[in-house]
């Protein structure tokens, strides 16, 4: 018998120090880091990143189609201008951010495999000290790693890398067939002729379908509840007037972006004052692309009012398409349990299948899954009051980048690299080491809530994560409003000297 050895984890004595230690290297860290070199020339900072490259969810996800489900002219940078189509493919997605980082001389700051397990806030030093795990490319040998930093700043995303959701559904076990997740998609993955189930009805479902129905035999997607989308051309009539007419890309990218902003602040806020309107809206723009007759009260009107649930746009209607054809269908019923030849639903139908994909959704891990610790005590994220959803009462010198669910992510994440800036500069200008935030007076009786609003927003992966999120308040300092339109102004605003900071 061969015995296979573990790769040994040598351990590091050397510790490096860094003004600012960003965590991971997706769309956020690699724009804290360029922002940082703009705006903070001579800031010493360093971004640890998990996997082997940059780009979080386009390097990790290989579903085949893997998209955005946001627009490119709000999803990209402010600083840089897209000049391809607004959704966008996950190789479109990294060339840019490529583009990104070997335009600002970036690469040197980044530092790929490092996996990090634990920071730990040290009152009497102010500092940070966060211990990594480097794992060698080649050959798998682990060495540990100790960097310190004056300021965390938590880039690093919110759901888990490494595992999809998938519920437990009785039977799993007697399935004959191949039971995949999209996070987790085999690159052997054989679909020719094979008869799919697609399980969910959100935007990787929607993706996914379309870019395999033409290989498969045949695609079902079995929901348990529709959802809301939104097909259209993948164009944007604007940005091709305007390059007709030589508009320099720069001048092309900031009109495009806020005409985009524009109309989604226009639009959400239709879906809360006119929902039955919008509803309708969205239900004829599918309608159009179905056959005649079409069951679309079953299998594509909602439950909910329109964005209580993020809103999938589907390019060209390449999924519907996909279901006039035949190539693909659509069962709306409930799992009543697995079976040797596929899934069996409530209703009695037993849909028979070699492949079953489930695209359930993800786990979050809140704050990377790291272990927190302030002066020798663990940090209960849940027990903190979050500012603007980007920092946390009892949690000194860190922010948190967590984006917009009816927005682009980037969008907040350009504003909160501004107020990491503004937030050191004015921390420099005091001769502080350390900044907390704290409830001021008129804020000691106000009732506290969860993360989010569920009656506003409530999709899953959240709400099964509410026990491990920050609490918030009624005011909209304590939370994190999902308000791009009014943070463009409020933040830029904020009173860095207000009660609501603490300074030493």
């Amino acid at each position: 018998m061969t015995t296979v050895e573990a790769p040994r984890q040598a351990e590091s004595t050397a510790v490096e120090h860094f003004d600012v230690l960003i965590v991971g290297a997706g769309i956020s860290g690699v724009g804290g880091a360029y922002h940082l070199t703009k705006q903070r020339p001579g800031t010493s900072f360093v971004v640890l990143e998990g996997l082997d490259s940059f780009g979080g969810t386009w390097w990790m996800h290989r579903y085949p189609g893997i998209r955005s489900d946001s627009d490119l002219h709000t999803f990209g940078y402010r600083f840089k201008p897209w000049v391809g189509p607004p959704i966008a493919t996950a190789e479109e997605i990294l060339s840019y951010m490529g583009e990104v980082i070997d335009e600002n001389d970036l690469a040197p700051h980044i530092r790929y495999n490092h996996r990090i397990s634990s920071a730990k806030w040290s009152s009497d030093d102010c500092r940070w000290t966060i211990e990594a795990t480097h794992t060698d490319p080649e050959t798998g040998a682990e060495e540990s790693k100790r960097f310190t930093a004056n300021f965390l700043w938590m880039c690093q995303g919110y759901y888990r890398h490494s595992e999809g959701y998938t519920p437990e559904w009785e039977g799993m076990d007697d399935y004959l067939g191949e039971i995949v997740h999209p996070q987790t998609w085999p690159e052997d993955i054989e679909l020719a002729g094979k008869r799919v189930v697609v399980i969910g009805s959100g935007a990787t479902a929607a993706t996914l379908v379309p870019n395999i129905a033409d290989d498969c035999e045949h695609v079902t997607i079995l929901q348990r509840s529709p959802t809301y989308f939104r097909p259209g051309r993948n164009a944007v009539d604007l940005a091709e007037t305007l390059r007709e007419l030589d508009v320099d890309e720069e001048w092309i990218h900031e009109i495009v972006r806020r005409k985009m902003n524009h109309d989604g602040a226009v639009f959400t806020k239709r879906s809360f004052e006119e929902p039955e309107v919008v509803k309708r809206e969205l239900l004829d723009a599918v309608r159009q692309h179905l056959p005649e007759g079409y069951d679309m009260e079953t299998h594509f009107t909602p439950r909910y009012r329109p964005w209580r649930q993020r809103i999938a746009f589907v390019p060209d209607a390449d999924l519907f398409k996909g279901i006039s054809s035949g190539k693909a269908s659509v069962v709306t019923d409930e799992i009543e349990r697995f079976t040797p030849r596929g899934i069996m639903t409530k209703s009695g139908e037993e849909l028979e299948a070699d492949i079953i994909v489930t695209a359930t959704g993800f786990n979050m891990n809140v704050m990377g899954d790291i272990a927190f610790e302030r002066d020798g005590e663990p940090v209960d994220f849940h027990d903190t009051v979050t500012y603007r959803g980007m920092m946390f009462t009892g949690v000194p010198n860190m922010l948190w980048v967590f984006g917009y669910f009816r927005a682009s992510w980037t969008l907040r994440a350009d504003l909160l690299a501004d107020f990491v800036c503004r937030l050191l500069a004015h921390m420099e200008a005091r001769d502080a080491r350390r900044v907390d935030v704290r409830l001021r007076p008129e804020d000691e009786d106000m009732e506290l809530l969860p993360w989010i609003d569920t009656e506003n927003f409530n999709p899953g992966y959240l709400l099964r994560a509410l026990d491990l999120l920050p609490m918030r308040g009624d005011k909209p300092e304590w939370q994190h409003t999902q308000d791009y339109w009014n943070e463009k102004d409020w933040i830029p605003a904020i009173d860095l000297d207000g009660p609501e900071f603490v300074y030493r």
